[in-house]
């Protein structure tokens, strides 16, 4: 009897793991479904559909307008690689052209695929019941005649094998530079919008990811608040080491006083005054204009000081001049029989005029006639 409880709780045990891992493959994106693909796979088209199967792999594996499509555990899954990271896809979103797929390409088909035709589709509406065949209602009704043409293989994929084989944040780069087909089926090009959107989406945290590989699920709104209380009472804490001021949170928030120019801090305080409290002179002029003023001056008195100093050099220039004049000239050398110098009044009556000195003769002859 102990046997069979140790044997019935290690069964128990051993059942939570899967369970566990079953739950996270459902919930969690780039999830990983059992299948290893070491090397890029042989693809073989199926005849009349414009999809690829891989004959040569013990899993249902199909390829379709540009993307990888497994059926695995009654669950579809896509990925843009052929060894994932493989997302799950509802059954409401598999394209229809993957659906209408016969079941002998199934190289793994589950066992109620058995009781059905090897040339036709899978009996989806029954399998999924009414609702699904409601939603996607006509899917197996199309014309055999208007196919598509089958997306071409992302075959430089071939390169990156084993410990090649890119990471999720690679692979995106990878695509876009060697594949350059976009997707033409509505809900594929849904699943290609959505992985591109995820790959520009910021990784989530360290802790969150922890979180979900645990459990499958982001953390609990609870613990959310606890991390925010905790992260306020550090901010709000003056002796914490790292604590930093934080902005305010107001959506516009007023200029400093400091970062204001000083003309519009003395408008304002003037707006702020009462009309009596104001000052009748005016207000005093803003530093930059008392530094442009006071610059000019001192522009001018280096101007006129400049000018005197040209005066000066100039008036020093010219007095060398007159000495040099006058150093040049010879002294007058008088020669012995060199005539005296006139009297004054010699020199005055020959340069009196003519009508003077006529009368001078005049008088002087009449005391001559007189003497006789």
């Amino acid at each position: 009897m102990r046997k069979l409880i140790l044997v019935m709780s290690m069964s128990l045990c051993s059942m939570a793991p899967a369970l566990a891992q079953v739950s996270i493959g459902v919930n969690m994106p780039g999830i990983s479904i059992g299948i290893n693909v070491p090397t890029y796979p042989q693809l073989v088209p199926v005849p009349g559909y414009p999809v690829y199967y891989a004959p040569q792999l013990n899993t249902n594996y199909f390829f379709y307008d540009g993307m990888y499509w497994v059926y695995d555990q009654d669950n579809w899954y896509a990925s843009e690689w052929y060894n994932g990271p493989w997302e799950f896809v509802p059954p409401e979103a598999v394209p229809l052209f993957v659906l209408r797929v016969p079941v002998r390409y199934y190289r793994r088909p589950p066992p109620y695929f058995h009781a059905w035709s090897a040339s036709a589709p899978p009996r989806w509406g029954e399998h999924w019941g009414p609702a699904w065949e409601t939603r996607r209602s006509g899917w197996n009704n199309w014309n055999r005649s208007a196919v598509p043409a089958p997306a071409p293989l992302p075959a430089y994929q071939g390169q990156y094998a084993g410990n090649r084989y890119p990471r999720v944040e690679q692979q995106q780069m990878l695509q876009s530079q060697n594949y350059r087909y976009r997707p033409h089926d509505a809900e594929v090009q849904r699943q290609y919008q959505s992985r591109q959107a995820q790959a520009t989406q910021p990784s989530a945290p360290p802790q969150y990811r922890g979180d979900q590989a645990q459990g499958g699920h982001p953390p609990s709104s609870r613990q959310g608040q606890d991390d925010a209380r905790a992260r306020g009472s550090q901010r709000h804490d003056p002796t914490a080491s790292n604590a930093q001021p934080l902005p305010p949170q107001s959506p516009v928030a007023a200029p400093p006083a400091q970062a204001r120019p000083p003309q519009v801090r003395e408008q304002q305080a003037q707006q702020k005054q009462p009309p009596n409290a104001r000052p009748q002179q005016p207000p005093p002029r803003p530093p930059q204009e008392a530094q442009q003023q006071g610059q000019q001056q001192a522009q001018q008195q280096a101007q006129q000081q400049q000018r005197a100093q040209q005066q000066a050099q100039q008036h020093q220039a010219q007095q060398q001049r007159a000495a040099q004049q006058s150093q040049a000239r010879p002294a007058a050398a008088h020669p012995q029989g060199e005539p005296k110098p006139q009297p004054r009044e010699q020199v005055a009556a020959q340069h009196e005029p003519p009508q003077n000195r006529g009368q001078e003769k005049k008088e002087q002859k009449e005391p001559k006639e007189q003497g006789k």
